[in-house]
């Protein structure tokens, strides 16, 4: 099957949900206070920001250089990113459930400190079993997200061979992006989750070359300097335990 040209992702701007997960889990409240679905959850007027940032820097690219296709998580943030970043480039969009966040079921909208209040035996399975592998009650592991992206890469594969693909999602992805295109072990991809903070709005990508996709840039932000506005990290809605 043939490659793509060219993949990246962009991290959706800071949304009201970030901003949320960040107040509750420095003042260690056990539940995020979020009125709407984690599907529903908008941009900040900053998230906004970012994202025309994003914009600027596609529309800075060639016209060899642009994705000639975006595939976009169906949340609201990732869609409203997207929307903003590409006004007026005509690039054709369709959103993709298979990039939606992970899914935490039970802990949905805990914090760490309300996982470990309310839910100690889960809080004690997820550290034994990692990341990767654990699967909290209703929702997803990693290991599960992979084999949604895996399902993408290969449609995407085979409907632009050789051509250049931008997703539009959220930071779990864009960190399991790297696994799977770079073939990473697990023990790589912890080490790499424990010290990367997916910054919103920012765009990782990898280039074809000798017919592999090889690491191009990864949670690159200057993008966001450039237009003036500032770079954050914040979690997603629903705050992972441990």
């Amino acid at each position: 099957m043939a490659e793509l040209g060219w993949l990246g992702v962009v991290r959706h701007g800071q949304s009201t949900g970030n901003v949320r997960a960040e107040e509750a889990e420095l003042a260690r409240t056990e539940v995020i206070d979020i009125a709407e679905r984690d599907a529903d959850v908008p941009l900040t007027d900053l998230g906004q920001d970012q994202a025309r940032a994003v914009g600027k820097w596609l529309a800075g690219l060639s016209e060899a250089q642009r994705p000639e296709a975006v595939v976009v998580s169906p949340y609201l943030r990732a869609r409203q990113t997207a929307e903003l970043a590409l006004d007026g480039l005509g690039v054709p969009v369709r959103v993709d459930e298979r990039l939606r966040d992970r899914e935490l079921g039970a802990l949905d909208r805990l914090t760490r400190a309300g996982v470990e209040a309310r839910l100690p035996g889960e809080a004690h399975q997820r550290r034994r079993l990692g990341k990767l592998y654990y699967r909290p009650p209703g929702g997803e592991s990693w290991a599960d997200v992979l084999l949604r992206l895996r399902s993408l890469r290969r449609d995407l594969r085979e409907d632009h061979p050789g051509g250049r693909v931008l997703l539009v999602a959220h930071d779990a992805l864009a960190l399991l992006l790297r696994y799977l295109v770079e073939g990473l072990g697990e023990e790589e991809l912890l080490r790499l989750a424990r010290t990367t903070a997916m910054a919103n709005g920012s765009i990782s990508s990898w280039r074809l070359e000798g017919g592999v996709l090889r690491p191009e840039r990864f949670n690159f932000v200057e993008h966001l300097h450039a237009a003036g506005t500032v770079s954050t990290s914040q979690e997603d809605v629903r705050a992972e335990a441990g």
